[in-house]
């Protein structure tokens, strides 16, 4: 139905920076919220920074000022720009989508890619 590929991830100096892409593909009609998560080992799955299909953004606490969320509707893709990194961003990133079908236009599901690895060396 839908598929998210992310890439981007690798490893990383503190202090460095990465850019995240994630792309959208399958029977879309459009698509609400898309959002950057990340799990670090034995932790659960936190919410990094969401943006609205309007373009409005949120952002955790600690990526403030230096993640930077954005996204192309038309292409159905979300960006992350990570700046400063620190090594206790380190962690498996997944994209999100909530997506409406064409075949279902009046709900919404939740979809995730497949993670991609953020290592910061200190």
């Amino acid at each position: 139905q839908v598929q998210l590929v992310e890439s981007g991830g690798g490893l990383v100096q503190a202090g460095g920076s990465l850019r995240l892409s994630c792309a959208a593909s399958g029977s879309i009609f459009d698509i609400n919220t898309m959002g950057w998560y990340r799990q670090a080992p034995g932790k659960q799955r936190d919410l990094v920074a969401g943006i609205t299909r309007g373009g409005t953004t949120d952002y955790a606490d600690s990526v403030k000022g230096r993640f930077t969320i954005s996204r192309d509707n038309a292409k159905n893709t979300v960006a992350l720009e990570m700046n400063s990194l620190k090594p206790e961003d380190t962690a498996v990133y997944y994209c999100n989508a909530e997506v409406r079908l064409i075949r279902s236009i009046y709900t919404s599901n939740s979809y995730w890619g497949q993670g991609t690895q953020v290592t910061v060396s200190s």
